[in-house]
């Protein structure tokens, strides 16, 4: 159930509550708000993400200034991100995306170097040829990028509503796979592969009662 309200599934949220007989307070309203956000973010549509976060909440970006400038710097991203993609972009396109970053990223960079540091790798894109980019500046690029800032947005959203900031299903998973790793570099007596428990008829480890 965690999961599922966590990760934003509303409708298997209550079909779940339904079959287990139980009643959780699920607010499927904030829900799907957080769903929406989480879309417009990985479609790169960033400012209607943070124009949605202030409807749902305004202190969530106010509060937590980090967030606000991660939120901002994709913005920029996906404000160059087009340009690079030709051939030969002529200069004069990157003009809105450089009056955003004096607007919005540089009056915030000096209040911490973590800022001014992300700020300065990021306008790199506009010096370096996209073919010729560094692979730190090409992760800018990677949708990846989208999906790291969508999940930040979502757990500070769930945080500000004194909710988990991850499923406990998800912290099991990670310390699961965290054991292994540390059982493996002991040289422990492992087979080659530990299933998770999940399918008993393809993990021969596993037995049913």
């Amino acid at each position: 159930m965690d999961y599922l309200i966590n990760e934003g599934y509303p409708a298997a949220a209550q079909k779940f509550a339904t079959e287990a007989n139980i009643q959780p307070a699920v607010d499927v309203d904030v829900i799907r708000q957080r769903v929406d956000i989480r879309n417009c973010i990985h479609t790169g549509d960033v400012e209607g993400a943070i124009e949605r976060i202030n409807d749902l909440d305004p202190n969530i970006l106010d509060y937590d200034p980090p967030l606000h400038f991660t939120l901002l710097r994709l913005q920029f991203i996906e404000l160059v991100r087009p340009i690079l993609a030709l051939d030969k972009p002529d200069t004069a396109l990157f003009r809105p995306a450089l009056v955003f970053a004096r607007t919005h990223l540089a009056p915030r960079a000096p209040t911490q170097k973590s800022f001014l540091d992300e700020l300065q790798s990021t306008m790199s894109l506009l010096v370096f040829p996209s073919e010729k980019l560094a692979p730190q500046l090409k992760a800018l690029l990677d949708p990846d990028l989208r999906a790291q800032v969508a999940r930040s947005v979502n757990e500070a959203i769930l945080y500000s509503r004194g909710d988990k900031k991850q499923a406990r299903i998800r912290s099991l998973v990670k310390l699961r796979a965290w054991a292994e790793i540390q059982a493996r570099e002991q040289k422990k007596n492992l087979p080659a592969h530990l299933g998770l428990g999940l399918d008993e008829m393809t993990d021969p480890d596993v037995m049913v009662a």
